[in-house]
């Protein structure tokens, strides 16, 4: 099953426990996020983006208990949109509460190779994120199955990742 608009949006606003991603590419083109990326890319000061519908959907739910996470698995250097999406989101986002991790693969194997990008919500559903090659997203499908070794995929992750903050300081694990 396919899923957008509201039946995507419910998925995240009726987490019992938890939300959470894995992110596996260098680059999402997002069509909302285009010309701030252009004008980040063009070296142009970009406005400080503080609050959204996102975060404060995750700081409510972080207030509720409620866990909202993600890890990305990158490489260095960091692509320009990476760049781009620490600095313009990644701070605020964690800031209201998202557990973002970075799992930097650059000089060790990448312990979730083949893996693609999914969310997980409650440990009971699984959604793949499919994009194009260039990062453009083609849909997003329910995985019908076990979603055991997604559980897995998470605690792998999650372990061998470094919380957002540690790794913009400095603290890359190698």
């Amino acid at each position: 099953m396919l899923l957008d608009g509201e039946e995507w949006r419910r998925r995240f606003t009726e987490i019992k426990r938890e939300a959470w991603r894995l992110e596996t590419l260098p680059q999402y083109l997002v069509p909302q996020e285009a010309e701030a990326f252009a004008a980040f890319r063009e070296g142009k000061m970009l406005d400080t983006y503080t609050a959204s519908s996102y975060t404060e959907r995750v700081s409510r739910q972080r207030a509720e208990g409620k866990h909202n996470g993600r890890v990305h698995i990158v490489t260095r250097p960091l692509s320009d949109y990476l760049q781009f999406e620490f600095a313009r989101y990644y701070q605020a986002h964690s800031q209201a509460g998202d557990d973002i991790r970075i799992l930097d693969v650059t000089d060790r194997p990448n312990p979730l190779e083949g893996v693609q990008d999914f969310w997980m919500f409650d440990h009971t559903e699984v959604v793949f994120m499919n994009y194009a090659e260039d990062g453009r997203q083609i849909n997003r499908e329910v995985f019908e199955g076990d979603v055991s070794p997604f559980i897995e995929y998470q605690r792998i992750a999650m372990a061998e990742a470094v919380p957002f903050e540690e790794y913009v300081n400095g603290g890359h694990r190698a």
